[in-house]
């Protein structure tokens, strides 16, 4: 059964500085590449004089991510991006974007420096924000006659499910989103109601 996780309750930022540079790291929830996008166009938008926007993300469950990526924005490779997401792993949070906006400050950090730095201001943003557990999820459909439809959507209400889209042919097809724990109770309550169903997984 797939488990619950941590992701961010919301947007949080902290500001670091290491030898006169200023490395402002701004946490944010994500579910999406669009989200991803939404998010480093605001920072682009508020410190469109930084010198480097360098960022990660993971989305899905940790440990098994459905999607991750990081950018080193000019950074030498593997300086900035892949520190960000090792202490986003490490944190053991998903649906996770960390952004790390850096002012130059004149002295040069060094490949050592950069990758300290970069994860240090990581490490202080992901401490500080609140996490909230997001609940895994599974979706099923359903074939089932008219008279159906009103016990399934009451089941729904009655546990954290609900019925996504519906579809009116000969039979009714219904798609359901419900909690991955409460799997069993809902095939239980298709066979007492003789209704068709799977599970896709």
């Amino acid at each position: 059964m797939k488990k619950d996780y941590p992701v961010p309750a919301g947007y949080l930022e902290r500001e670091t500085e290491v030898k006169k540079s200023r490395f402002i790291a701004r946490v944010a929830p994500v579910n999406s590449r669009d989200d991803v996008k939404g998010w480093l166009d605001r920072s682009h938008k508020d410190h469109p004089d930084a010198r480097h926007i360098c960022w990660a993300y993971q989305i899905g469950r940790p440990g098994s991510a459905a999607e991750a990526a990081m950018n080193d924005d000019g950074e030498p490779s593997g300086t900035a991006g892949k520190p960000i997401l090792s202490v986003i792993q490490h944190k053991d949070m998903g649906d996770v974007l960390v952004m790390v906006i850096r002012y130059f400050g004149g002295i040069k950090l060094g490949a050592g420096g950069l990758v300290r730095a970069y994860a240090g201001a990581a490490e202080s943003v992901l401490s500080a924000v609140d996490r909230v557990v997001q609940r895994s999820m599974d979706t099923a459909f359903v074939t089932m006659g008219f008279a159906d439809e009103q016990p399934l959507r009451h089941w729904c209400e009655t546990n954290d499910a609900s019925v996504e889209s519906i579809e009116y042919g000969a039979s009714v097809t219904a798609r359901v989103l419900l909690p991955s724990d409460r799997g069993e109770q809902f095939a239980g309550f298709c066979d007492a109601q003789k209704l068709d169903y799977r599970f896709d997984r």
